[in-house]
């Protein structure tokens, strides 16, 4: 184990999160075989790491295939899986200390919104709920226990009862976070549900082939007209990190001090951009820090002007150039 988890939490300047991640880098370099043989695959020299820019991201893909640890499972260990069709193979995200999980999203979730108690949630995620191993799933039901409001939970089939308690709250001054999948919220909002200013929407993405894929401008557009609301906050996170990212109404989302993003070139995944231009995201999750704090994952975005982060897609082929290197040497 990593012995300054504690230090993850507590990051106050760039110089400390450059340090912990360099420290992090060479734990995982030695202790993470999966990450190690990646590294020494790609020819580099981990003497040679001295910037962000440096560091080598493990293709996502890896979730997949391989158990991304730094130390062995046990029946201690909880599997997050992700979310796929038959045809696909889910991704596994093996958490052997799930309190630095429960802390990285109640600390982020507390820096960008407040304490859980102040809020009734209610989570609209029906597809999650369906299936074992959602990590959101987790973080939704561990806000909800913490709300300790009467009125929070989890909705499935039961709409009319979420629709009752939606009348409930907009009557009372309690402020509501209602976080959905993109499709389901499109759904509720399609039986002419109007909110007011005591929610706040939060779209964790996702319409699962129900619908026809959405930029964020248009499915926020589609939101807050049929919400009547005047913004939709949105969350970023996966199955294959420990932290999340949050857009509060304006579709440029923020970090907590222990993640943060870089842009690659399209053409040359090694690569990372300097300008604001689109390419592939990269994130740094120090959270992440018994299995992979730097990963590749296969969405598409820039970061602007005033340094946050835009979403502007997925790769057409989801496959990161280069991961057929490491067949069969694992």
């Amino acid at each position: 184990m990593f012995n300054n988890d504690k230090n993850i939490f507590d990051i106050a300047s760039e110089s400390d999160f450059l340090a912990l991640s360099l420290s992090i880098f060479n734990f995982q370099l030695k202790q993470n075989p999966v990450y190690g043989q990646w590294v020494k695959l790609l020819g580099v020299d981990p003497a040679n790491v001295k910037t962000l820019e440096q560091i080598p991201f493990l293709p996502i893909e890896f979730f997949k295939t391989h158990q991304v640890v730094t130390s062995p499972i046990s029946q201690n260990t909880i599997q997050f899986a992700s979310s796929s069709t038959t045809s696909q193979i889910p991704a596994t995200h093996f958490v052997n200390d799930i309190l630095i999980y429960e802390k990285s999203f109640l600390k982020g979730f507390e820096l960008f919104y407040g304490k859980p108690s102040e809020f009734c949630i209610l989570a609209l995620l029906p597809n999650y709920l369906q299936r074992k191993g959602s990590s959101l799933v987790y973080m939704c039901d561990k806000l909800i226990k913490d709300s300790k409001h009467p009125l929070s939970g989890f909705f499935l089939d039961d709409i009319d009862d979420l629709i009752l308690k939606i009348e409930q709250l907009k009557q009372s001054k309690q402020k509501v976070i209602l976080i959905g999948v993109s499709y389901a919220l499109m759904d509720l909002c399609d039986m002419g549900i109007h909110l007011n200013d005591n929610f706040i929407v939060m779209e964790t993405g996702g319409m699962k082939g129900t619908r026809k894929e959405l930029l964020k401008s248009e499915l926020h557009a589609y939101l807050r007209t049929g919400f009547k609301i005047n913004n939709i906050h949105s969350e970023y996170g996966m199955t294959e990190l420990l932290s999340q990212a949050y857009s509060l109404g304006n579709e440029e989302f923020s970090s907590p001090p222990w993640m943060k993003f870089l842009i690659r070139e399209i053409e040359d995944p090694l690569k990372i951009r300097t300008d604001h231009k689109t390419g592939g995201i990269n994130v740094i999750d120090l959270a992440n820090v018994n299995s992979c704090s730097f990963i590749a994952t296969k969405d598409l975005g820039k970061i602007n002007e005033n340094n946050k982060l835009e979403l502007m897609g997925r790769y057409d082929n989801s496959d990161v150039r280069g991961c057929n290197l490491m067949v069969g040497d694992l």
